[in-house]
């Protein structure tokens, strides 16, 4: 056994901060500007970009202010394929962004591997007519090899304000073996996740040594954390209704 998919994450990961670390550090200071404008983080994604969502919502030692967009057709629970089609609409994105109470102190994160698809190039272009600023996750390596299906022509990197790549390779798979006909272990996922709880944890000790109060969540597991995790909820909850009770 090599494992051979962990020397890989180990080896995108160690290059990634200094092949990034201006975009890295810009995406920090955007998120403490969010924090201390009391705003929101909303982060959207179809298909498996949604779990990046997921993983910054209502977490221990996760920050209290974000609101994933979970549009359940265009997640995978109901129907991959039918996810994967809609993602492609143009137009489909109106119908959960348009009444979105998005404003200009808030921070929209749009996660979308390929970038190509019209749905998060949608968000991203609506988010940023409300006044948000719009940090795209996406694969730069994907925006040189495919075109774009959005009507304008345009990808995620070009409706965004600021790119996270997460260099995942076209496809997505990272490995090969003489003895299948295709790649195999995406790497997409693990490499989002982990661009965005760094910026959260550069902003989040940023905020800290300024005596900022950052709205972090203890966790509801350790004993005495009810209380400060309840005061969290009722001051977020009119903002994301998924935090009510």
């Amino acid at each position: 056994m090599s494992f051979r998919y962990l020397d890989e994450i180990e080896s995108r990961l160690r290059g990634i901060k200094n092949r990034q670390f201006r975009a890295l550090t810009v995406a920090a200071e955007q998120i403490a500007a969010t924090i201390r404008n009391d705003g929101m983080i909303y982060v959207f994604g179809s298909g498996h970009s949604h779990m990046l969502g997921e993983e910054l919502f209502y977490r221990a030692g996760g920050l209290a202010n974000v609101r994933p967009l979970f549009v359940e057709p265009l997640m995978l629970h109901e129907s991959g394929p039918r996810a994967s089609a809609l993602e492609r609409t143009p137009g489909y994105a109106e119908r959960f962004m348009t009444d979105l109470p998005l404003t200009p102190k808030d921070l929209m994160i749009v996660v979308s591997t390929s970038g190509r698809n019209p749905v998060p190039v949608d968000a991203a272009m609506i988010s940023r007519e409300k006044g948000a600023y719009v940090i795209a996750v996406t694969s730069m390596a994907y925006r040189a090899a495919l075109s774009s299906r959005h009507p304008s022509g345009q990808h995620l990197s070009d409706a965004a304000d600021l790119v996270l790549d997460n260099e995942a390779p076209v496809g997505d798979a990272a490995l090969s073996h003489k003895a299948l006909d295709t790649g195999f272990a995406p790497v997409s996922t693990i490499l989002g996740i982990t661009l965005l709880q760094a910026v959260i944890a550069e902003a989040t000790e940023t905020l800290a040594e300024e005596g900022f109060d950052v709205p972090v969540f203890k966790s509801g597991n350790v004993d005495g954390a009810d209380a400060h995790n309840e005061a969290l909820i009722s001051r977020f909850k009119d903002r994301n209704p998924a935090l009510t009770p």
